[in-house]
């Protein structure tokens, strides 16, 4: 039996995950569950899974949880930081899946490493912002980061068996998003309607949009750097449609292994928490006839400058890739809000990071100072931007 604490259990990946245990009680007992604001769905879960313990952003929202559920479950209601906390470092779990959206999730996971827990990791943000310190800290203290981001399970499935020594080159994949045949000077109209309605996955609002801005595939380039311990030089960046291929690894020898599958959540989920064992999971295969080619080609770096500002943060590193991920998490939050413009998002990001003294072998309190500086300046820049859009 495998104990977790799923923060962030409210959301597409914690929602999954909760499937594979309800699919698989035998093999999985949940202790923790966190939620930030959806406490109707996580009093669901509670009354479900019964954990020991459940932790929410603020005071309002335990108490709001706490009515919603029946007198006979016995639950310890948490709430803030120190309640997100004790569910990361829970004493029944021994696998923490790390489901939080954004750099929200990095101090939780730091926690649950320094705790001794395994980590089924699907908050990219983490090895983003301090990829270095958290791949340190979990080989320290012996615990293992397994990928749940359906491109690095894919990567981590055909380095499988493979000798370290012969790896080339790892290719992640990208759908491309919904505007990937749409027209530059046409990027200015989009609404968060258009850009939330992805060809192929169902996820999240903010990785929904990192997708159409290809900004997504960006982190997960610094993810895999850091993850997989190789050289950025060693990563490149293929857009793939059809999203059955998840990635591919090359070989010294000209081999290209792929891990192929339908887009969906539930297979990369399982296999982190089931590794090394395959679940049967009785997923659909590829529906090969229907789907008839597979195509691929560059991305257009002009076009999605987004990736292009990851690509630049990952080169430099240091504290660099936090002020990329933080300006982001704003610049998204204001098109969100109809503040923002979807053309503008790079510019909020380029303009950020340009203003960044970078700090070299940084500290996580160095890091951690970044992302709050970062917040402060893309927030600024939002508002000059949208002042210059309203005078024109």
């Amino acid at each position: 039996m495998k104990n977790l604490s799923i923060l962030g259990s409210t959301g597409s990946i914690g929602t999954n995950a909760l499937k594979i245990v309800e699919m698989f009680p035998e093999r999985f007992s949940v202790k923790a569950l966190t939620a930030k604001q959806n406490i109707s769905r996580l009093a669901e879960q509670v009354k479900q899974f019964r954990p020991e313990m459940a932790a929410v952003f603020d005071a309002s929202g335990a108490r709001a949880l706490a009515e919603m559920l029946p007198k006979d479950i016995t639950v310890k209601i948490l709430h803030g930081a120190s309640g997100y906390h004790e569910a990361a470092v829970c004493n029944a779990s021994d696998t923490v899946v790390t489901a939080v959206v954004g750099a929200a999730g990095l101090i939780p996971t730091i926690a649950a490493i320094e705790a001794g827990k395994d980590i089924a990791l699907a908050n990219k943000e983490t090895l983003v912002m301090a990829g270095e310190i958290v791949m340190k800290r979990a080989a320290d203290k012996g615990v293992r980061v397994l990928p749940v981001d359906s491109e690095h399970s894919a990567i981590f499935q055909c380095l499988m068996g493979q000798r370290r020594e012969d790896l080339d080159k790892i290719l992640i994949t990208a759908s491309g998003g919904p505007f990937l045949e749409r027209a530059k000077h046409t990027f200015s109209a989009i609404t968060p309607e258009d850009a939330l309605k992805h060809p192929n996955w169902q996820m999240g609002k903010k990785i929904t949009i990192d997708s159409a801005t290809l900004i997504n595939k960006g982190l997960e380039v610094i993810e895999a750097k850091h993850l997989f311990q190789v050289d950025m030089e060693q990563i490149q960046v293929v857009i793939h449609p059809q999203s059955i291929i998840h990635s591919m690894v090359a070989y010294r020898d000209g081999s290209i292994i792929a891990q192929l599958g339908i887009p969906d959540m539930k297979g990369a989920i399982a296999f982190a928490l089931s590794y090394p064992e395959r679940l049967p999971l009785l997923q659909p295969l590829p529906d090969f006839d229907a789907i008839g080619k597979f195509t691929f080609q560059k991305p257009d770096l002009k076009k999605f400058a987004c990736l292009d500002l990851a690509i630049q943060a990952c080169k430099v590193g240091a504290t660099l890739p936090a002020v990329l991920n933080a300006a982001n998490e704003i610049a998204v939050e204001s098109f969100l809000a109809y503040q923002l413009p979807f053309d503008k998002i790079p510019e909020v990001i380029r303009q950020t990071m340009a203003k960044h003294s970078v700090a070299m072998n940084p500290s996580l309190d160095d890091i951690l100072a970044a992302d709050d500086w970062s917040r402060s300046m893309a927030s600024r820049t939002v508002e000059l931007l949208t002042k210059d859009i309203d005078k024109g």
